[in-house]
């Protein structure tokens, strides 16, 4: 079992300790897009879906779910978030969510980037499902961090 970061001796899962690292300033984008019909991406560019401003609420949405990343993934650490930012693209194919996180840590911020992006996305999904049933969430990923011990890193 040695090199894996999350498993102990004994084969357990355990949470790093980060205690011995250096607080550094930490930042990580993520991105996933949504594609749908162009009757929805309308609505939702237009701000006429029937649930109401798709696009705050899931900006809203996004910015919640980074702030709550620990408690979804078991072993990830609570962190002190500086920023989360949201950027929503509505084409006439779908959207793209880009999220933006920052701290200043121990530990980096790509699993809150990735969350808020994906929860960002799936607020989507929900308020605009009775335009389009068959929309699909894809491209998730991390496009970017910087900080810590492994530095600067760009897909």
């Amino acid at each position: 079992m040695t090199g894996l970061t999350h498993i102990d001796e004994a084969g357990a899962a355990r949470m790093v300790d980060v205690g011995g690292k250096a607080v550094t300033a930490r930042e990580a984008i993520a991105s996933g897009r949504i594609t749908m019909s162009a009757e929805a991406a309308a609505a939702i560019g237009a701000g006429t879906a029937k649930k109401g401003d798709v696009l705050a609420v899931a900006r809203v949405a996004g910015i919640m779910a980074a702030k709550r990343t620990s408690d979804l993934i078991p072993l990830c650490h609570p962190l002190p978030l500086t920023k989360v930012e949201i950027d929503l693209v509505v084409d006439e194919t779908g959207v793209t969510a880009t999220a933006t996180a920052s701290t200043e840590g121990k530990t980096g911020v790509e699993m809150e980037a990735l969350t808020a992006a994906t929860v960002t996305l799936l607020t989507i999904y929900d308020m605009a499902k009775a335009i389009d049933k068959t929309m699909v969430l894809s491209d998730i990923r991390v496009r970017a961090k910087s900080g810590g011990k492994s530095g600067n890193w760009t897909a």
